[in-house]
């Protein structure tokens, strides 16, 4: 366990660039066990939502699931839980809230000991850490499917940054993983 630690944006991507459908919907989202999900999963202590995101995601709990689903969301649940609020305050049990000062919460966070940090979203809260620089690898795994219209990858992106592809891989689902690091 390093201080070195860095925010990890980990998503799911069609090919044309859609984060979720138009209606929200995230079915087109191969779950592919070879991807190694869980040990991305082992590699962070800390997962960042925005508050949409964590009403939605935070506290899931699945009924019906596979053992291997449930036990992947016990490995999530199991980890640090900051919520990026611009309206909900304070800390329940499961979560951090942080309403603002962003770049010093995130600079705090990551000279604290641990593992790597999930930026897992959602889109505003990206465009946030993205425009401050504050996102140290982007993995994107691009699922084989045109949507032609949803929730974009990218939006309000204020300056051009370069990236390096430092690992790429592809899955017999189709998905093509692409880790980028800051150039």
């Amino acid at each position: 366990m390093s201080s070195n630690r860095r925010i990890l944006l980990d998503l799911a991507v069609t090919l044309d660039g859609f984060v979720e459908g138009k209606n929200g919907e995230v079915d087109w989202c191969i779950m592919d066990s070879d991807m190694g999900f869980t040990n991305f999963l082992n590699q962070i202590d800390t997962i960042i939502y925005g508050r949409k995101s964590y009403d939605l995601w935070g506290e899931y709990t699945p009924v019906g699931e596979s053992d291997e689903e449930k036990d992947m969301w016990e490995l999530i649940h199991s980890k640090d839980k900051y919520v990026f609020s611009r309206t909900q305050k304070g800390t329940n049990t499961n979560a951090v809230y942080i309403n603002d000062n962003i770049q010093e919460e995130i600079n705090r966070l990551k000279s604290k000991t641990g593992k790597d940090i999930w930026l897992y979203g959602g889109a505003d809260l990206i465009t946030t850490f993205v425009n401050l620089g504050l996102v140290d690898e982007f993995r994107l795994s691009v699922h084989p499917v045109v949507l032609g219209e949803g929730r974009p990858l990218f939006v309000d992106i204020k300056k051009r940054f370069d990236l390096k592809l430092v690992n790429s891989r592809t899955f017999s689902s189709g998905v093509v993983q692409l880790i980028y690091h800051k150039d």
